[in-house]
């Protein structure tokens, strides 16, 4: 029998489970808005992140970019994205989702980066 109420349990899982993601990146192309069935309006898009230096030798053709999948549901941010022109490197913020819809082959999944503010970075000087 565990000792304790739920919202003691609650906050202290709370201090130990964390799902933040910061994300630095140049945006990919135009945001893709797309119409839920439940009627809400999502920009999906795709930041293309650097990873840096790296200690692996052993693969010298390893990728050095990462793209990522980014979804905005929330206006403010929307309003951001459309401001935003492919080429532009923003900050994002937000948290990793696994969204699982039904595809005509069977149920699929999709991780990606469900963007709670976006804002853009000065471009560096040529």
């Amino acid at each position: 029998m565990r000792v304790g109420s739920a919202a003691a349990r609650e906050r202290r899982d709370a201090a130990v489970h964390v799902n933040e993601v910061r994300l630095v990146g140049r945006l990919s192309g135009e945001p893709e808005a797309r119409e839920m069935p439940s009627g809400d309006l999502m920009l999906s898009f795709r930041l293309v992140v650097e990873r840096g230096p790296t200690r692996r030798t052993s693969a010298p053709r390893s990728p050095t970019i990462d793209t990522l999948d980014c979804a905005a549901w929330r206006k403010d941010v929307q309003r951001a994205l459309r401001a935003a022109q492919p080429g532009d490197v923003l900050e994002v913020r937000g948290a990793l989702r696994r969204r699982f819809w039904r595809a005509p082959g069977g149920p699929s999944s999709r991780s990606e980066v469900e963007v709670t503010s976006v804002r853009r970075c000065p471009r560096p000087a040529t």
